[in-house]
């Protein structure tokens, strides 16, 4: 199979799931990936006759792709804040805008750099979360709790790669009742409610972890409200309290830190949504 030839086909093939550039994208992730290519590789070294073995990787790419299974979870692979990150079926895969909250935590932590920040991230996943702080920030003691033991397996993994020391704990955070004393706790908890799953593409609805997207309805700020009390209890004087949140919930989850937080702050993504806040316990 001549290689122009297929990338046609490949790309045409994805067509009713992704826009032309999108589908492009795709390809030379697997290019890469299975060739060990780069676009200029591909412009200089065709037209290349693909070998049998990796024609049929190719495909089987492909065949996977129009079932909707994200790229990442096909080569387990992610990548955050410059990082690489394996990932699979009991992660979320890291997105865009928690980098920009990790940006957000970062810089604050820029501006003690004397402290060692004592840190708790609550919803482990990949770890990208704790496992880029720790990484970036020398200075700080980085905790992260997780219900799921496979996605701390995960998360295991990633510190490894990463050469970063992590301290995990197996937990639920609606069961915990004591929280040791932190300067800064961070979560992006699930928060997609069911009645948004008409908004959700299959990709994501069908393949990433139901237990790490989704709330109830009638609650959807449980872990929220879980976390803030926790937080009031457990940060130290001005510690800090990060979220990441429903677009659609800004204003109500605003709402949760006026008691016992000050300079409360509600930041929008890169596309212009609700979507971190930031507050400081009294």
């Amino acid at each position: 199979m001549e290689l122009k030839s297929f990338k046609n086909e490949f790309t045409s093939s994805l067509s009713k799931i992704y826009d032309s550039a999108e589908a492009e994208q795709l390809f030379f992730i697997a290019l890469e990936e299975i060739l060990d290519w780069k676009r200029i590789d591909f412009v200089m070294k065709t037209p290349f006759e693909l070998p049998i073995d990796k024609a049929s990787q190719f495909e089987n790419v492909l065949a996977d792709l129009v079932s909707e299974k994200p790229i990442q979870y096909i080569f387990n692979k992610a990548y955050f804040y410059g990082l690489d990150f394996y990932v699979n079926e009991n992660t979320l895969i890291p997105r865009q805008e928690t980098e920009e909250l990790v940006e957000w935590i970062l810089n604050t932590i820029a501006k003690n750099p004397t402290k060692i920040w004592r840190i708790l991230d609550i919803g482990t996943g990949s770890g990208c979360i704790p496992i880029t702080i720790a990484k970036i920030a020398k200075n700080v003691n980085v905790s992260t709790m997780d219900i799921s033991v496979k996605a701390i397996e995960v998360a295991k993994q990633n510190a490894l790669v990463n050469n970063v020391t992590i301290h995990f704990i197996h937990q639920s955070i609606l069961e915990t009742d004591f929280l040791e004393n932190y300067d800064l706790i961070v979560s992006n908890p699930p928060y997609v409610r069911n009645l948004e799953k008409i908004e959700i593409k299959n990709n994501v609805l069908v393949h990433e972890p139901h237990l790490a997207l989704f709330v109830q309805d009638d609650d959807p700020l449980i872990f929220y409200k879980k976390i803030v009390a926790l937080a009031e209890n457990s940060l130290t004087e001005n510690g800090y309290l990060f979220f990441e949140i429903n677009q659609y919930l800004g204003k109500e989850t605003l709402e949760l830190f006026n008691e016992h937080f000050s300079d409360i702050e509600l930041r929008k993504d890169f596309v212009g949504n609700d979507r971190m806040i930031c507050g400081i316990k009294k």
